[in-house]
């Protein structure tokens, strides 16, 4: 087992985290916060715990340092540079990658709010890596044209009281390319404070990750080429 505070190089700056790694473990998630937020975000720490208790891998991470988040509450100036956040989390992946205690085990992306269209860019730029991507109440549209070119499968929970995250993620559905799946938790809204609305996402996003991590874990194994579905699957 991994359980350490650690800091992830990118560019000129350092980023802090938390791994979190079970024995045994099938996968690793790397979280994508969203805006205003951090790897300190309850919502996101409590789905991570449930990730683990399904034998997935955790590494929550800050993606701004600690200036640019002083500066992001007066400005609002980085939350929703989703360049920045992507390029970030391609460094978190490479990084992961380049650890020998983490090199092997296949990697999801969990995004939220902002968080998930950098995490869209992020399995774009690295789909060899990114095995599947899960967004909670996220932003897919601020992806752009970037979401045809995801290859990676893609679950999108979102609250049914969250009408107009609802249409935007629907919209965004529509230019995916790969298979994947609209998820709505009825009665939540944005944040999902609701009681049980968590505990619904934890649930579809282990799922997910079950499907698809162990899907790229079992295709290496065999030496298998992984050849992505192309076409629009239900949503």
């Amino acid at each position: 087992m991994i359980s350490e505070s650690v800091l992830v190089p990118s560019g000129d700056v350092t980023l802090d985290g938390d791994l979190i790694v079970p024995g045994g473990a099938r996968g690793l998630v790397l979280f994508a916060h969203g805006s205003g937020s951090s790897r300190l975000s309850p919502r996101n720490r409590e789905v991570a715990t449930g990730l683990r208790r399904a034998a997935f891998g955790t590494l929550l991470l800050d993606l701004l340092t600690g200036d640019e988040e002083r500066e992001d509450v007066a400005t609002a100036g980085h939350r929703f540079d989703i360049a920045l956040l992507a390029r970030r989390l391609v460094d978190a992946v490479d990084w992961l990658e380049r650890r020998p205690d983490t090199a092997d085990l296949p990697v999801g992306l969990f995004g939220a709010s902002t968080g998930a269209a950098a995490a869209l860019v992020a399995a774009a730029e690295r789909p060899k890596q990114v095995a599947a991507v899960v967004s909670r109440g996220g932003r897919p549209d601020l992806a752009g044209d970037v979401l045809p070119m995801v290859v990676a499968p893609v679950l999108l929970v979102v609250g049914g009281s969250d009408p107009v995250v609802l249409d935007l993620n629907r919209e965004a559905a529509g230019r995916l390319s790969v298979p994947h799946r609209t998820h709505v938790v009825a009665g939540a809204t944005h944040l999902f404070p609701e009681p049980g609305a968590l505990d619904q996402v934890t649930e579809a996003a282990a799922g997910w990750f079950r499907d698809h991590l162990t899907e790229r874990a079992d295709d290496e194994r065999s030496g298998r080429s992984r050849n992505p579905v192309r076409g629009p699957s239900p949503s």
